[in-house]
């Protein structure tokens, strides 16, 4: 059995926000499995889920991780992103069923995948009262799982189903828009190879799954010192994997179907992206949400995190837990600990001091110590500019007026490489050392005074944290497709971009643009800089991109220059944060 303790198979990860909790369920059950269970949906259609389950008799409660991921191999400890369903090994010896299922055109389930359309949301809401409906079940139901897994918990709760209790969705996406285009950018380095590996993986058969070479694997990846080495796998690594998918064939339809509606078919937002939005739908979810992720999944994740959280307005409960470096790694272990907390409290009905304290519990990267809010951003915090001056300094000075230009280039021009005499293809601006430590933390934005040669470009944005020897670390970021710069009416606070239409820059126009940061928190220590990233094209392997995700150029030839009217916004926390007890210890 899996768990933190002595003689147990230890856990990647960090397992709590930083504090004790009482009354946990102890592991008391053998373990066993029912395979390939057909679980049918009003329509006729049949998923398939295996059922993980106390050797035990009587009923117990039933935790669904579901998605389009292969179930067979969720126990298999491989550090690929597609492994997210949590550790069977775990739960079901502390008394809860864990049913692993493959949503509709995936794993062998019929019909066909339609990724987070109103489908979806429709084959959970059933696979959840299935599953109170059966002779090993309790009656109450709560989901479980990370990134994809996460996102069907909030399908399904949506929905309303009867018999659910509880989600714990970490690492959750409520806008598939948001994910993919990042405000009309389109994800290439991610959703290309991710939906090869969905259509890949989905091809492989029941037997292959459960064959020898799986089995082995298995065997191998589950030793304790190279278990222990993927504690420390980073977003890239998992990038490296998809991509190997897109050199291995799979079945067109309905993966290269799904990648055209949203690479080229459906660049706006529109009804095909409306279907698969929730934002507007949380308001019917509850049950009591427990949401989380990690500072460092700023181009996938992070940015529904908060976003939910406001959104969940008649949810009974919402918790929120943010996690530093490695928080969320493959397999996705961590949190078990909190989760289990949370679940006994709400299905078991036990005391856990899963609700003590304020609803957010973050770690705040630099200071290294974990810190709790009621409120996000948290209280005290007050909004600082910088201006990004024409020197190339970011500062609280505006200095002289002026101007800094870079150069993007599309493709097809004849040129073998750059010339020295082109302008620079990114820009950027650089604070003085610190003289005290900075408390960044909450929404962050840049306000662009820029203009273009071309009609249309991209702004792509990363805050940096430059160390006194010069080590850098990527922040957050931001992304902007110039013709889709519209806001809002009215907007107030970070402003809202749908790219519902296009505008076409006009030439040489000075162009406000407001491009959000993703929220993030981070400590800057004394003695390091700020730094702020601009570039109109991130292909290039020395510009940053946060956990390896790019974007596919927008093809256009501009020169884009940005005046030193321009500044970034920054949430700074004036006031010391409350610290919970035990703070900087990781359980």
């Amino acid at each position: 059995m899996a768990g933190a303790e002595r003689g147990q198979r230890q856990l990647n990860g960090p397992q709590t926000t930083g504090r004790e909790y009482r009354n946990l369920s102890v592991p008391a059950h053998g373990m066993r499995c029912d395979r390939d269970v057909t679980v049918r949906m009003r329509d006729g259609i049949e998923l398939l889920a295996d059922v993980h389950r106390p050797d035990s008799d009587g009923r117990f409660p039933a935790l669904i991780a579901a998605s389009p991921y292969p179930r067979q191999i969720q126990d298999l400890g491989a550090p690929m992103g597609f492994i997210e369903a949590g550790a069977s090994d775990f739960w079901v010896p502390r008394g809860y069923v864990h049913v692993i299922a493959n949503v509709r055109g995936t794993g062998g389930s019929g019909g066909t995948f339609g990724f987070f359309d109103a489908q979806e949301r429709r084959d959970l809401h059933d696979l959840v009262e299935w599953a109170a409906g059966r002779p090993w079940c309790d009656g109450s139901v709560g989901m479980i799982g990370i990134s994809y897994f996460a996102m069907a918990q909030l399908e399904a709760a949506v929905e309303r189903p009867a018999h659910l209790r509880a989600i714990f969705p970490v690492a959750v996406t409520t806008d598939l828009y948001e994910a993919v285009m990042h405000h009309g950018l389109f994800s290439s380095s991610f959703v290309t190879p991710f939906l090869a590996m969905v259509g890949l993986t989905s091809a492989r058969s029941d037997r292959f799954w459960r064959g020898p070479l799986v089995d082995a694997a298995r065997q191998v990846l589950r030793t304790a010192p190279l278990h222990r080495k993927f504690a420390t796998m980073n977003g890239e690594s998992s990038i490296a994997l998809l991509h190997a998918a897109l050199k291995l064939h799979h079945d067109p339809h309905p993966w290269d179907d799904l990648w055209r509606a949203m690479a080229v078919e459906h660049p706006l937002r529109d009804e095909w992206w409306d279907e698969r939005n929730l934002l507007p739908l949380l308001d019917r979810v509850e049950v009591p949400t427990y949401l989380g992720c990690d500072w460092q999944n700023v181009p996938l994740h992070l940015p529904s995190t908060f976003a939910a959280m406001r959104a969940l307005t008649n949810a009974p409960v919402v918790r929120v837990g943010m996690l530093g470096e490695f928080g969320l790694t493959w397999p996705w272990e961590s949190l078990h600990v909190e989760a289990l907390a949370w679940f006994d409290h709400w299905l078991k009905g036990q005391d856990t001091g899963i609700l003590d304290g304020p609803a957010i519990r973050y770690w705040m990267p630099g200071a290294d110590e974990w810190r709790t809010s009621d409120t996000w951003p948290p209280e005290g915090c007050v909004q600082r500019e910088w201006s990004l001056r024409a020197d190339g300094r970011l500062s609280n000075d505006h200095g002289a007026p002026g101007e800094r230009s870079l150069m993007v280039l599309g493709a097809g021009l004849g040129r073998s490489r750059p010339s020295d005499a082109d302008p620079p293809s990114r820009l950027e601006w650089t604070s003085e050392p610190l003289t005290e430590a900075l408390d960044v933390v909450g929404d962050f934005e840049v306000e662009l005074h820029a203009s273009a040669t071309a009609t249309d470009t991209a702004w792509i944005i990363t805050l940096q944290d430059v160390a006194s020897d010069d080590t850098v670390v990527d922040i957050t970021a931001g992304w902007l497709r110039a013709s889709l710069r519209r806001t809002g009416a009215g907007s107030v606070g970070p402003p809202e971009l749908p790219c519902r239409e296009a505008d076409i820059v006009v030439p040489g126009s000075v162009t406000t643009y407001r491009i959000p940061l993703v929220t993030n928190a981070r400590r800057f220590a004394a003695g390091h800089r700020v730094r702020l990233v601009v570039t109109s094209d991130d292909q290039d392997d020395r510009t940053p991109a946060i956990m390896g995700f790019r974007h596919a150029p927008v093809g256009t030839s501009s020169r884009n220059t940005i005046h030193s009217s321009s500044r970034l916004m920054l949430s700074v926390a004036e006031q010391p944060a409350r610290r919970t007890p035990g703070a900087g210890v990781s359980a």
